[in-house]
């Protein structure tokens, strides 16, 4: 009898995830939904896929057979959706664009941009620019010492351990001789918030901190904390008009903006 392919992408899940639990909350189903699954393949197929513990679910020899074909059938899915997107390609269509939190409040302010823009050649990645960071304080919060002794002694806010992958945060670790910052948030938009507030003093993208009416720069730009930003689509995609035109309006926002984003704005830095 032939599987299911509903039966299948919960056999995947459920051998990924390792857990009824997961799985179902993954797949946004019950619980006994994804175990009457999984049993209906193993009857389909003739074959146990699970050896079922009291705390997870592992793959039989036969389950990861299974799984193998199971990924390719997958990729193989994805691939015609990706490609069934091109049928009839004009620029007009959904175009959907992956940042994080605080480039995201960078791109919303220029949308308007993003909904236009020259039809020219594209490639499967460009390099948009580089993404500077500096230290900033609240405005009105008067210290007198940015050298690196002094911003010690201060009060930082920084991401928590969940976080700590977040541009700079090894280097604020090094800065503070590994003591934690004594406000600990696990987003950007939070943290500009906190050193705002008056409350620390912290790390924040030079596009985000130099346009805030509410912050002030201690130092320059921290040289090594810098990103570079690439712009990446998938190859299946890259020819599709909609998202050359989405491509080509990035990379000539990130050019036209490139001071803002490499922190080049006039600032008035205190002298350590």
């Amino acid at each position: 009898m032939a599987a299911d392919w509903d039966d299948l992408r919960v056999f995947l899940t459920l051998a990924r995830e390792g857990n009824l639990t997961a799985a179902a909350r993954r797949l946004q189903v019950s619980h006994p939904t994804v175990a009457r699954r999984v049993r209906s393949l193993e009857e389909s197929i003739g074959a146990r896929l699970f050896d079922r513990l009291p705390d997870r679910f592992v793959l039989t020899a036969a389950g990861e057979e299974l799984l193998a074909d199971s990924e390719a059938m997958e990729r193989a899915a994805e691939s015609i959706q990706r490609r069934s997107a091109g049928l009839g390609d004009t620029a007009h269509g959904t175009v959907r664009v992956s940042a994080g939190e605080a480039m995201t409040g960078f791109l919303a302010d220029h949308l308007p941009r993003l909904r236009r823009g020259p039809d020219v050649s594209s490639l499967v990645a460009r390099r948009l620019g580089r993404v500077e960071y500096a230290i900033y304080a609240a405005r009105g919060h008067e210290i007198a010492d940015t050298t690196p002794e002094g911003l010690r002694r201060l009060t930082w806010a920084g991401f928590d351990e969940e976080h700590s992958y977040m541009p700079g945060q090894t280097w604020v670790a090094e800065l503070l001789e590994g003591a934690r910052p004594a406000v600990r948030v696990n987003n950007w938009l939070v943290l500009q918030q906190a050193v705002r507030s008056g409350e620390a003093v912290g790390l924040l993208p030079c596009y985000a901190g130099d346009p805030d009416p509410g912050l002030r720069r201690l130092r320059p730009v921290v040289e090594e904390v810098g990103v570079d930003q690439w712009l990446l689509v998938h190859r299946d995609l890259r020819a599709l008009s909609r998202v050359r035109r989405v491509m080509d309006s990035l990379v000539a926002l990130f050019r036209e903006r490139r001071d803002v984003l490499e922190g080049r704005l006039p600032q008035e830095v205190a002298a350590p």
